[in-house]
């Protein structure tokens, strides 16, 4: 056998049997965290405690799917709640479909502000808006929302439940990705949206079995208004674009209680062509491996379907064909596993299509990986910026 089908063979070994044991660290921790789900939306059925909340939700632009998502926020079966609304300025799209949505529901507490163009040196506009509601809102309990966030009206009964305990100070919950056209969609949203539900939902659950809860996601919080100052404040968060881990992550190191939030929203994903599409996931890939260097660097070895390639391709040089078609069976039946039981566990109704489409996705997320080692400038809304040390945004 030749050096190179040795080598071939020895890296397909390693990460086959690597990324087989991160799928038994998933089948576990996503059983967990179903078991735990049900027993705590259970739960918030009968909780009496519903404490006034302050909803905000920054906006800016439109997109497919947000009228939608914005009345679900409307629709929440809540005693008492405001929703706040803030773009840069008052004719944002966004901001006025929310406004023609909230005539609909003149009952619900809801109010739009503006925040104007952030300062040069707030790079995340989206925290620049949350320091502008955190400004005008009512109560001291927050839960934030990002405008692609769509949710069942039990959902503010059922994350305020996670602040029950004085000692928390901040929930975010996973999601399931979820394209707004639905199998019309292009492949690559579907990719997209799948990824979000199990790539990101498996390695938060791991993470969280493991050592708990050490970091956010922002897309929804339930969070004490207090906990932002105790992360460094508005001026500080704003210097990052993965604004929520930093969250997250310092109010752990201060021994503030940070959850992973039993209840599933829903992520809607933009249908737009592969370009837009990749472009946007590898800023996100980006973006953590600044956050978190080494934990992304092994996450490299969780993928599994390069592996199952390489396992292939050993078969086919080393005159073994039919062991390497076996080897690459063997890692799709690996990812179907994985998917399956993580959108079981997460609710999803459509996990057959999910978990069939899942392999597909690996494949993607694994030139992600690769890609995210490429440079540190990306390209969002129109500028380009700099990743610089612990994910901090820095102008081009």
């Amino acid at each position: 056998m030749s050096l190179l089908v040795q080598i071939v063979f020895w890296i397909a070994a390693i990460g086959s049997v690597t990324s087989t044991i991160y799928c038994m660290m998933v089948l576990v921790a996503a059983i967990r965290f179903g078991l735990r789900r049900r027993r705590e939306e259970q739960a918030a059925i009968t909780s009496t405690f519903l404490p006034p909340v302050s909803v905000l939700k920054p906006l800016h632009g439109t997109e497919d799917g947000l009228e939608r998502n914005i009345e679900s926020f409307f629709e929440q079966q809540y005693p008492s709640f405001e929703l706040l609304f803030c773009a840069r300025h008052d004719s944002d799209p966004g901001l006025q479909l929310a406004r023609q949505v909230g005539q609909r529901f003149p009952h619900v507490n809801a109010k739009y502000v503006t925040c104007g163009e952030p300062p040069a040196h707030f790079h995340n506009a989206k925290v620049f808006s949350l320091a502008k509601l955190d400004s005008i809102a009512d109560h001291d309990l927050y839960i934030t929302s990002d405008a692609d966030a769509r949710v069942a009206p039990d959902y503010l009964r059922k994350m305020v439940q996670n602040l029950k305990d004085s000692k928390v100070g901040l929930a975010s919950s996973i999601y399931l990705g979820t394209v707004h056209r639905g199998s019309a969609a292009r492949l690559s949203s579907r990719l997209d949206a799948v990824g979000k539900s199990v790539e990101m939902s498996s390695g938060v659950m791991v993470a969280d079995m493991l050592e708990g809860t050490k970091f956010a996601l922002g897309v929804t919080m339930a969070v004490r208004k207090q906990s932002f100052a105790e992360a460094g404040g508005f001026e500080e968060l704003g210097q990052f674009y993965a604004d929520d881990f930093v969250l997250g992550n310092r109010l752990a190191t201060r021994g503030i209680g940070v959850l992973l939030a039993s209840h599933v929203i829903r992520l809607l994903v933009e249908d737009t062509p592969f370009w837009v599409s990749f472009r946007n996931q590898l800023r996100w890939m980006q973006s953590t491996r600044r956050s978190r260097p080494w934990g992304h660097l092994g996450s490299g070895l969780t993928f599994a379907m390069p592996f199952g390639i390489m396992g292939l391709l050993w078969g086919v040089l080393s005159g073994h064909p039919a062991l390497g078609v076996a080897w690459l069976l063997a890692m799709i039946v690996n990812r179907w596993v994985q998917a399956g039981t993580v959108l079981k566990m997460m609710g999803d109704a459509d996990w057959l299509h999910g978990m069939l489409l899942y392999p597909f996705r690996d494949l993607l997320g694994s030139v992600l990986w690769l890609g995210s080692y490429g440079g540190d400038r990306f390209y969002y809304r129109g500028q380009t910026y700099r990743l610089g040390e612990g994910g901090r945004v820095e102008s081009r």
